[in-house]
């Protein structure tokens, strides 16, 4: 409890003991009886009037009780110096008076607290017009105390004697574990890496796409260290005064040389770190100071202490090239997405400490997600939790993992969703024009699921199967085309019009053409070239234009090598959907009636064999990727395919 609280109550106390003090008063004083004089009293003693006479505690008052029981009781007031006899005496009522019993006089207990009662209704005043003085300048030293208090930093610290992550809570980065398992070593045993002239880092670089577990690597090398760990959120260091970001990382590091050998992490220090120069403000602004301050303290004069510094963000590309060479942040850790062996590891952990079913194979869920982060996996198994309870069943079984996997990926079933028989003859259609070109293509990707059924913002989705792919080729981007225009070559056969449920399939198609001309050089005319030059701006960190460093010429070259790339694949899907009607038509009212077809289920129509028994059990197959399709309303907005990235030298 802290002087402020004490203080408060001290002031609700006195308050109390005034409301106490005041009622006690009124109690004693305001008596409900009628006021007589005393000279009447000694009238009625004459007239043999009065049976009892009953003199209060502090001798001030008198209640009067007559010999009539009709008659109400009575009060007068006496000076507390003299008896009531001797007052009386005064009045002429002597001893024989009243010496036959009549009346009779009583004198109450004198109360124990009515002159400490009596002391305090006094000295109160004073002592409330005291405390309220002092209570005003405690409010205005604590205002000062949080003024004086602005810059100092916000950091939390653990202790690190009872840690909560280890390196057993991570997994799928283990190459990210080595690194850091390094700099454990060295906060354990700096004498090792001493005796040898070696250098410990001063900082560490996390860097990897959202979700992939790098707060929680940081979390683990603080427990695994047992030491100190300072945690600060970039954004927390800037304010909109001037000068504050810089003293909170003073602040910061002096709390970490004092708890040194230590780990201070910031979170999201792109907030912070970003390229000096660029912003609208001029080149003296908060943020550059404070990012100023993190240079001097990483590496500059008096920074020979064992304080390491470990730092997140997902935009390296972004950040100032100062913080970024060697004597700051000396290494620089990508965490990756995890293969399918890392997304084991990631489920393996997941899954600890809950009821699992025999039934769910680890390896299989592995190869169903890929593309999946450590916080994808995370809530995929969460998601399977909640079904599972929500169904009461004792433990989590493969169709609860299959159902989760697809609501993380594109929401949850939308079976109130009406639409109109027209239109789910479309989406049927649509869906499985996607499917059967696909499927006839070699180097497409492998149908795992289709479905009518709305899911999330999507009106029918077409699941495929994929690998984790890194490099893709010329025949696989004119597959993934092909079987994108699918959809919207099947609506054009069988209705004769085309709808609004291709927009996305053509987006993603555009994309992917012209990547292949101006990125990947998988032009025959233009040949291996890269056409045009991605320009951004630091302090918006993103995209905001293309540099055109080509002529018209080339750019109407580059219209028409897109052109003819949709094109030519737009006419082998028409051509593979005309030679398979009976197979479009086969599948599109399948769909109608079942809604939804696994893999083995669509392979069994597409070989003439007829569905197979309903009761067998549908297992989720492995490597599911998900390509939404479109639903029939222009104003959608679905997730869209993301390019591969570009190949980097093996």
């Amino acid at each position: 409890m802290n002087s402020q609280t004490i203080t408060r109550w001290f002031v609700y106390l006195l308050i109390g003991v005034a409301v106490v003090a005041i009622l006690w008063s009124y109690n004693t004083t305001a008596l409900p009886q009628d006021e007589i004089p005393i000279s009447q009293v000694a009238q009625q003693i004459r007239n043999n009037e009065i049976d009892e006479i009953h003199v209060t505690g502090d001798g001030r008052q008198i209640i009067i009780k007559y010999i009539d029981p009709k008659r109400p009781s009575a009060q007068s007031q006496i000076s507390g110096v003299s008896s009531l006899e001797e007052i009386l005496m005064n009045y002429g009522i002597g001893q024989e008076e009243y010496s036959d019993g009549q009346p009779t006089i009583i004198y109450d207990r004198p109360s124990q607290w009515g002159s400490w009662l009596n002391l305090i209704g006094i000295f109160l005043p004073a002592i409330l017009i005291i405390a309220f003085i002092y209570f005003i300048f405690r409010q205005a030293q604590g205002s000062n105390n949080q003024a004086l208090s602005f810059g100092k930093s916000r950091a939390r610290m653990f202790t690190g004697d009872h840690p909560t992550v280890t390196f057993d809570d991570v997994a799928g980065c283990d190459e990210a574990k080595e690194e850091l398992q390094e700099i454990v070593e060295f906060l354990k045993e700096p004498e090792k890496f001493v005796s040898f002239g070696a250098r410990i880092p001063k900082g560490v670089l996390l860097v990897g796409s959202p979700g992939t577990g790098k707060t929680l690597l940081a979390k683990a090398v603080s427990g695994e260290a047992g030491v100190p760990f300072f945690s600060i959120a970039g954004s927390e260091f800037v304010e909109m005064f001037v000068g504050v970001g810089a003293s909170r990382v003073r602040d910061l590091f002096e709390q970490a040389k004092r708890h040194s050998p230590c780990i201070v992490f910031i979170d999201e220090i792109d907030a912070v770190g970003r390229q000096r120069g660029a912003g609208l403000g001029g080149s003296h602004d908060e943020r550059e100071q404070t990012l100023n301050q993190i240079l001097v303290e990483m590496d500059g004069f008096g920074t020979d202490t064992h304080v390491i510094v470990l730092a997140a963000t997902n935009r390296p590309d972004i950040l100032d090239p100062a913080l970024m060479r060697p004597g700051r942040f000396d290494r620089r850790v990508v965490i990756d997405k995890p293969d399918v062996r890392g997304r084991e590891a990631i489920f393996k952990v997941h899954i600890r400490g809950k009821p699992i079913a025999s039934d769910v194979d680890i390896a299989t869920l592995a190869k169903a997600t890929p593309g999946f982060v450590g916080a994808d996996i995370e809530n995929t198994v969460n998601e399977a939790a909640l079904l599972a309870a929500r169904r009461n069943k004792r433990s989590i079984g493969m169709s609860e993992f299959q159902e989760a996997i697809e609501r993380v990926q594109l929401g949850p079933e939308r079976r109130s969703r009406v639409l109109s028989p027209e239109e789910r003859e479309i989406t049927a259609y649509h869906e499985a024009g996607h499917a059967i070109v696909s499927h006839m293509l070699p180097h497409a990707q492998t149908v795992r699921k289709i479905t009518i059924i709305p899911r999330g913002m999507a009106g029918g989705v077409t699941w495929y199967l994929e690998d984790d792919t890194y490099f893709y080729s010329k025949s696989k981007f004119k597959a993934l085309i092909a079987s994108a225009l699918g959809g919207r070559v099947a609506e054009e056969i069988v209705f004769g019009e085309i709808t609004t449920g291709a927009s996305n399939d053509l987006q993603q198609v555009t994309r992917m053409a012209r990547a292949m001309v101006t990125q990947y050089g998988m032009s025959e005319e233009l040949g291996p070239r890269v056409y045009g030059e991605k320009q951004e701006l630091v302090f918006l960190g993103r995209e905001i234009s293309e540099q055109r460093d080509y002529s018209d010429a080339i750019a109407e070259k580059i219209d028409e090598e897109v052109r003819e790339i949709i094109d030519t694949e737009y006419e082998r899907a028409r051509r593979i959907l005309l030679e398979n009607r009976d197979k479009l038509d086969l599948i599109a009212k399948t769909l109608l009636e079942v809604e939804t077809l696994e893999a083995d289920e669509f392979v069994a129509l597409m070989e003439g064999r007829g569905l197979p028994p309903s009761s067998s059990p549908k297992t989720p197959p492995p490597q599911p990727s998900p390509t939404p399709k479109d639903d029939q309303s222009a104003e959608w907005n679905k997730p869209s395919l993301d390019l591969p990235p570009s190949p980097s030298p093996a």
